[in-house]
């Protein structure tokens, strides 16, 4: 990628890539979500902040004031540098990721199920099962493996729903007082009682499942049902199934 040389903005964006403090906001939607969800913008840049403003205006009027006023001008080659893939919208932000830990969510209640990942390993998958965990009220979504669930990758999948619940990478999975549920193609049919509401509900990754030692775990055992010859779903649209059964059943 050519970009000019020397552009303090264009530094400071590739470090926030790999720092494990900070998120990287890609497009008009992203930044909108964190900003509902109180999220602390270190910087947001725009190569046409008139357009921006007039497009925060119709799909987000109550930020669009605030977001607005948070805009630092950029000519379009800075703009275009600042990401592999710039946003259509024009609009690129650095965030504080939020402070604490996986520790918290032992305080968390348990009137809402945390959402667990086992080694996802596509960015966009992980951010569409966030997105998915905030629209259906799950208290927290967990990760396991080596994909960092806050990456850039990621926070574009979730439109900026990172914000909007506690996201976490684990390498233990200890929840004391949790109902362990797996998705498993052997277990029983998926219903709206399947699901209680302190239920820590465990998807494996996109190729391999979920693993023999979690599996061995679980409480309980749940498959979505399917018509015969489909063998599996998207990693997000089986978080929603599994998610809103849950929530139909209140």
């Amino acid at each position: 990628m050519q970009t000019p040389d020397g552009s303090p903005l264009i530094a400071r964006f590739r470090r926030a890539r790999t720092d494990e403090q900070l998120a990287v906001l890609e497009g008009l939607h992203a930044v909108k979500h964190a900003l509902r969800f109180s999220a602390v913008i270190d910087v947001l840049a725009a190569h046409d902040p008139e357009a921006v403003a007039s497009l925060a205006a119709r799909l987000a009027p109550d930020i669009a004031v605030r977001l607005a006023a948070m805009i630092t001008p950029v000519a379009r080659p800075i703009f275009d540098a600042l990401s592999p893939t710039p946003p259509e919208t024009g609009l690129i932000a650095i965030a504080a990721r939020p402070s604490g830990g996986i520790d918290q969510l032992a305080r968390l209640g348990r009137s809402a199920p945390i959402v667990l990942l086992e080694s996802p390993t596509h960015s966009g998958n992980i951010g569409a099962a966030i997105r998915v965990a905030a629209a259906a009220g799950a208290a927290a979504v967990v990760t396991t493996g080596s994909v960092d669930p806050w990456n850039p990758g990621a926070l574009r999948g979730s439109a900026g729903l990172h914000f909007a619940l506690p996201v976490w990478s684990t390498a233990a999975i200890d929840f004391p007082g949790r109902t362990l549920v797996a998705l498993d193609p052997a277990g029983d049919e998926l219903a709206p009682a399947s699901i209680p509401a302190d239920a820590l509900i465990a998807f494996g990754s996109e190729r391999a499942g979920l693993s023999h030692d979690l599996l061995a775990r679980a409480d309980l055992r749940v498959r979505i049902p399917m018509e015969p010859g489909v063998s599996s779903l998207n990693l997000a649209t089986a978080v929603a199934v599994v998610l809103y059964a849950w929530r139909f059943r209140q």
